[in-house]
């Protein structure tokens, strides 16, 4: 499962001493991060300019709910200006995620399953401020696959957390998306230098089936968290 191939047209290169293998494990979980109607419908000022990852990202979550593995959705939401502080003041666009905006509804191509939990969160990681290292833990989840938006935002806060909170983050490349190509791509050679393995949607989805029936049942408890 090779997964420099799909970050390393940025640069070409990694330099010595980064982008070591990390071998996935064999108790997955996948996380959709922030696929929201905010990200895709053209009168939002968040609108990302192609939505051709959320299929594959939709594609992703099947995979896994085949192979029973845990899915985690997270999703913006503030209950007003303060809430969201200085994060808010930086993006005044993510104010359309303040209460309960249609915005923030998911996109019908990754909308949970009965039972699947949605972490709602404030900032770009979907670990600060959330009890999702918690969730994980619980299950005795090694791996976490990340799906979502945007590359460079939230798909990358929540990859440097996880590998911080002692997880192997695999982004799969084709399921995540940015507002401009230079700085996804970027985004994904920095990824896989440093902080995760860069994969394709074809790789990932077959490493799912291989290691589904070891993860146990998929996730529940679909309330959601803050």
């Amino acid at each position: 499962m090779s997964s420099v191939g799909a970050a390393s047209a940025a640069s070409g290169e990694f330099a010595e001493g980064f982008a070591a293998r990390l071998s996935p494990g064999a108790r997955p979980a996948v996380l959709s991060i922030d696929l929201m109607r905010a990200y895709f419908e053209p009168s939002s000022p968040l609108c990302l300019p192609s939505d051709g990852f959320l299929t594959t990202a939709g594609r992703v979550l099947t995979a896994a709910r085949a192979a029973r593995v845990p899915v985690l959705h997270t999703r913006v939401r503030f209950d007003d200006e303060a809430d969201g502080g200085v994060f808010l003041r930086k993006i005044p666009a993510l104010r359309v995620l303040i209460g309960d905006n249609p915005m923030g509804r998911p996109m019908p191509q990754v909308d949970p399953a009965p039972g699947e939990p949605v972490v709602v969160k404030r900032f770009a990681s979907a670990f600060f401020g959330t009890d999702l290292a918690e969730r994980l833990r619980a299950r005795g989840v090694d791996t976490v696959v990340v799906v979502g938006t945007s590359t460079s935002g939230c798909v990358r806060a929540t990859a440097v957390d996880a590998i911080q909170h002692g997880f192997i983050p695999v982004v799969v490349a084709d399921a995540v998306g940015d507002r401009d190509d230079g700085v996804h791509r970027a985004s994904l050679f920095d990824l896989q230098a440093k902080y995760a393995e860069v994969m394709d949607s074809a790789d990932v989805i077959a490493y799912l089936g291989d290691t589904g029936e070891r993860s146990g049942p998929a996730a529940s408890g679909g309330t959601a968290v803050g």
